[in-house]
């Protein structure tokens, strides 16, 4: 059997593509985990670091659907290329007013209004660039490249801030959206795509009717809302963790928070792409909605024993394996926590990546952008409470408690999915 992740890599148009995305998702997430750094230093508060998040949630839940429905008349290789360069122009200012932390959200705000055209575009450009027959192993290419960028951005904003201080680690974050831009640029439809597009823009522009069309699919397509659905879980568990970790990292591993993404980071990143790989070569023959079933079963297990490494490490089993292990690789409660940022890391893959897939080819390209965008209004629209509560929740019953808590639920609701698919 050939191997289906070669063959995808060396297509040129997706390896831009691709490339377009690592700097994209380096850069906006740097400037997200960044902020977070800087808000909880202040502040020393999980309510206070709720508030960074929220002035990106906003936009998501404002714009969402709206980006959705233009990016599917617009073609999607100019969305990359122009959303990527107006973001980058967005954060040269702030080098020069970062101190102010009104004008720190504004600019929050736009960039993260110019990002809700960007995701529509993103993924639902994939099926123009590739063969059908290889979407999964695309998506898991392209699943290991934005996610592990995310986590990388997690692991470095701390060190960077260091590295290029407060002023300059935003005119190196505009350089990033900028080569994602010239990237973005390089991208080459097919022909019969760039006709297909063309014809699309042509059609009479009816807002409202073609909201209904997406919502319609949505809600009468199984496959398409359960993927959703999925992807929506994931996300909003992503940025739960973002706002929690840093007391995480200070009340239950006693550990700085500048410390805790590499160590936390570094894991989840390897057990993702060991992830994607797997399922791009081996699970092309497998349900799509069950992968993400059991994705997010293992996300919960392991969410849920996330707070409890110490209590694994008072074990008499760990003491009696300690006791002949040399004093550098007696296991503790960070031995622990990176095994289990491996297998969420893994664990995410097995949700995100056939999700992506599912969606692809459940749908149109006049369509796709539509779907993405009521996608990325749900996420916005169910992670505004979490976000808003989880960090005051944390302070009053502290971190193991939240974690715990999100472990749990997460695990019954891919239990009652895995039960309700069976009926």
């Amino acid at each position: 059997m050939k191997n289906r992740i070669l063959q995808t890599l060396v297509i040129r148009r997706f390896l831009f593509l691709l490339i377009a995305e690592v700097f994209s998702q380096i850069a906006i997430n740097t400037y997200t985990f960044s902020l977070l750094i800087v808000v909880f230093a202040a502040a020393k508060s999980n309510t206070a670091v709720s508030g960074a998040v929220l002035a990106f949630m906003i936009p998501t839940l404002l714009f969402g659907i709206l980006a959705g429905v233009y990016v599917d008349r617009w073609n999607k290789k100019n969305v990359l290329f122009y959303s990527n360069i107006l973001r980058g122009l967005a954060l040269i200012p702030l080098a020069f007013f970062h101190s102010s932390l009104l004008f720190v959200y504004f600019i929050t705000f736009l960039v993260s209004t110019v990002t809700q055209f960007f995701i529509p575009a993103e993924t639902p450009i994939i099926p123009l660039l590739v063969k059908k027959k290889l979407l999964l192993s695309a998506n898991a290419l392209f699943g290991v490249g934005v996610y592990s960028s995310i986590f990388l951005a997690y692991a470095l904003s701390g060190p960077l801030i260091i590295i290029f201080g407060k002023s300059n680690i935003f005119i190196f974050l505009s350089v990033c959206f900028l080569i994602a831009g010239f990237f973005a640029s390089l991208i080459k439809y097919k022909e019969e795509d760039l006709k297909k597009s063309k014809t699309s823009e042509s059609i009479e522009y009816d807002f409202m009717k073609e909201l209904k069309m997406a919502l319609g699919l949505v809600s009468k397509t199984k496959k398409i809302y359960h993927a959703i659905f999925s992807m929506s879980l994931a996300q909003v568990l992503i940025l739960t963790v973002a706002v929690i970790g840093p007391g995480y990292a200070t009340h239950i591993l006693k550990i700085k928070v500048e410390d805790f993404p590499l160590l936390f980071v570094t894991p989840a990143i390897a057990g993702l792409a060991l992830g994607a790989i797997i399922i791009g070569n081996y699970f092309h023959k497998h349900d799509k909605t069950n992968l993400t079933k059991f994705g997010l079963l293992m996300v919960g297990i392991c969410l849920m024993f996330l707070p409890y490494g110490s209590k694994v490490e008072s074990r008499a089993f760990v003491h009696a394996i300690n006791y002949y292990l040399p004093h550098m690789l007696t296991i503790n409660i960070l031995h622990i926590m990176v095994v289990l940022a491996f297998a969420l890391g893994f664990a995410m893959a097995f949700v995100f990546i056939p999700a992506n897939t599912i969606l692809q080819e459940e749908t149109s390209d006049e369509i796709r952008g539509k779907i993405y965008g009521v996608s990325n209004s749900f996420v916005g629209a169910i992670s505004i409470l979490p976000v808003l509560v989880v960090g005051g929740l944390a302070d009053v019953i502290g971190v193991k408690s939240v974690i715990t808590g999100l472990g749990i639920t997460v695990i019954l609701i891919a239990l009652i999915r895995f039960i309700s698919d069976r009926k």
